[in-house]
């Protein structure tokens, strides 16, 4: 094992068995180095890593501490390397979006109020009244989360929105096929407001899982991989 790896497995350790508690500050590093037996460079890289990913805060002049290690905010930041995902990887999350999503619709679909049914509505006006890839995708990317929101899970939230944080900056390049998707991208958002309207947490289910699933056909359309067509109305 390198010695960055035991440093950093050394660390998690200490966090996940509850020796280093949120909001506790670390030991000095001599006393980690000693304690994990690492140099002080290969437990300063470790450090710099854990507080990319929120695990650990650095601060100026008093030293690093342990995060909130809240579900939401550690899954967050899976952001920063989803991003970088090719059009193949792009199709494995929308395949996690087709289990996720329905779900958080038909949570949400038994909490929703009158207000969020009536803000959703003013949404999908927005969006099929604009042409505009990026007004669009920008919308559309509001209209999921707040449902996702509504679901009531925090971290459910967070995975979904980092699951869509790569699949929403793809454009589709051919005109015809965009304009395709996007029609049946707006019956399909009509048809889960119907659901969530209706306080049928079946119905919002089933037409978020048709809503994702005509997506998936899409990407995996321009994913060069053999796919039969969508099912009639699935949208």
């Amino acid at each position: 094992m390198r010695a960055l790896d035991t440093a950093l497995h050394g660390l998690r350790t200490l966090i996940a068995d509850g020796a280093l508690r949120p909001g506790d500050r670390l030991p000095s590093e001599g006393e980690l180095c000693e304690r994990l037996g690492v140099s002080r460079g290969s437990l300063r890289e470790a450090i710099r890593m854990l507080a990319a990913l929120g695990v650990l805060e650095t601060r100026h002049g008093s030293g690093s501490y342990v995060g909130e290690l809240r579900a939401a905010d550690l899954i967050g930041s899976l952001s920063l390397t989803v991003g970088l995902l090719p059009m193949a990887g792009v199709l494995e999350l929308t395949e996690l979006r087709r289990v996720l999503e329905p779900h958080a619709a038909a949570l949400a679909a038994a909490r929703i109020d009158q207000v969020t049914v009536e803000r959703l509505g003013r949404v999908l006006d927005e969006i099929e009244a604009s042409e505009d890839f990026e007004i669009h995708s920008r919308l559309d990317h509001q209209f999921h989360m707040m449902i996702s929101g509504v679901a009531g899970n925090a971290a459910l939230t967070s995975l979904i929105d980092v699951l869509r944080s790569r699949s929403r900056a793809y454009r589709i390049p051919d005109a015809h096929d965009a304009a395709e998707l996007k029609m049946h991208s707006d019956e399909g958002h009509r048809a889960i407001l119907r659901g969530l309207a209706a306080a049928d947490p079946v119905a919002a289910s089933a037409a978020a899982s048709a809503h994702v699933a005509y997506t998936e056909y899409w990407v995996r359309r321009y994913s060069n991989v053999d796919v039969p067509s969508p099912e009639p109305g699935s949208s």
